[in-house]
């Protein structure tokens, strides 16, 4: 058994933020109903082909889910949407634009009134109301929204992150609020309608530059890989022209960084660099004297030093790297699923559970569920060929 076996969640979602939160649940044993355009689907099916001619975005947040198509132009392709939900869902999630869900019927309050149990989590890029609440909303427009982007890049050029960081936000509060709704209503019997912004999942995420500038203080300044407030903190180059990343963290790491990494244990006792604060401030100083130690030295060498003096380190990967990474090799973290485009790998979740491994079933193609899911909700043979010839499904 999986912790959400026996839980049905209909999906009326597309590009990140709704998926990936859906992901997680079908992780967890959750049935995920996905609707999607005929002919079309979800539009991140046609953002790229990297991954064996499908897109990776979609691969990455769509397994294990069963995909219906619906045209909800139709008047009987809404009628369909709503048997599903009050047949079957325990969760509704969307992420339309604003007030596309109740001109649907399926808004919260449309679907409490007749399943009071219904849990609808809608995912937007502002909020349910606000000023903001029709603006369109894509990952790079809330990054910088939020701040995000005015604190990330170097001090000559701001920079986004590198993965879509403002859906995935949205995604795991979307996702960790559903579960709290779930346990909710195990107690009361009720459902909860929750209104999830990427915005305010964004903003949530930087509470250590707000704080840093309460009260008008400064920002913290941009510094690439570097940690702009604490140094030695960051990527260095070896001998070989390879990256280490290193971070120091207290006097005791910086003692031991001087002894067993550097070997000057003398520069522990300089006044230059007697504090953070005062590393920091004299940060190209101590550059020179740490690039001129680490030229010597391969990466190797270097790990072998700083794993000695306990100071915290990893490599700079390539994306190839990951793929073959020893520790996730080591704890058999990778799987395969099946797809349109045959079998693709795939890492399991982040938790690790004993008692139950996470569902991996295939990524659907468009509309591969649709005629099953009609047979349930009772459709015969010829009313489902007469739905398909009508363009309804």
């Amino acid at each position: 058994m999986r912790p959400l076996d026996g839980i049905t969640v209909v999906t009326l979602e597309h590009a990140i933020a709704g998926p990936f939160a859906s992901r997680q649940l079908a992780d967890l044993g959750a049935r995920v109903i996905k609707v999607e355009r005929p002919g079309v689907g979800d539009f991140a099916r046609d953002y790229d082909t990297r991954a064996r001619g499908l897109a990776s975005h979609f691969v990455w947040t769509n397994r294990s889910k069963e995909s219906l198509t619906l045209d909800l132009k139709h008047p009987q392709a809404q009628e369909i949407l709503h048997r599903l939900v009050d047949e079957r869902a325990d969760v509704l999630i969307q992420n339309l634009a604003p007030g596309a869900a109740a001109r649907l019927g399926v808004g919260y309050d449309a679907l409490a009134a007749r399943k009071p149990s219904i849990i609808v989590c809608d995912i937007s890029g502002y909020g349910a109301d606000g000023p903001y609440r029709d603006r369109k909303a894509y990952d790079l427009l809330i990054q910088s929204e939020s701040g995000f982007v005015s604190v990330t890049g170097t001090p000559e050029t701001p920079a986004k992150a590198g993965a879509s960081v403002a859906d995935i936000a949205a995604g795991m509060y979307a996702f960790s609020s559903i579960l709290a709704a779930l346990l909710e209503r195990q107690r009361t019997g009720a459902g909860r309608r929750i209104d999830i912004s990427m915005l305010e999942s964004m903003v949530e995420w930087m509470g250590y530059p707000l704080y840093y500038t309460l009260d008008g203080g400064t920002p913290p300044p941009r510094s690439g890989a570097r940690h702009a407030t604490i140094y030695p903190y960051g990527p260095f180059t070896t001998g070989e022209g390879k990256t280490v990343m290193l971070g120091l963290q207290n006097e005791r790491e910086w003692a031991a960084f001087c002894a067993a990494v550097l070997e000057q244990p003398e520069l522990a006792r300089d006044e230059r660099f007697s504090s953070n604060a005062r590393r920091s401030q004299a940060r190209e100083a101590l550059d020179a004297i740490i690039d001129q130690v680490f030229a010597g030295l391969s990466a190797e060498q270097l790990d072998e030093r700083l794993d000695r003096a306990q100071i915290a380190n990893a490599r700079l990967n390539s994306m190839a790297e990951v793929w073959s990474h020893p520790q996730l090799r080591a704890r058999e973290r990778w799987r395969e699923v099946d797809s349109p485009a045959g079998v693709i790998p795939a890492l399991l979740p982040p938790w690790v559970d004993s008692g139950a491994e996470s569902r991996m079933d295939p990524i659907p193609a468009l509309g591969e569920h649709t005629d099953s899911i009609l047979a349930e909700l009772g459709y015969d043979a010829p009313a489902v060929r007469a739905l398909h010839d009508d363009g309804v499904v």
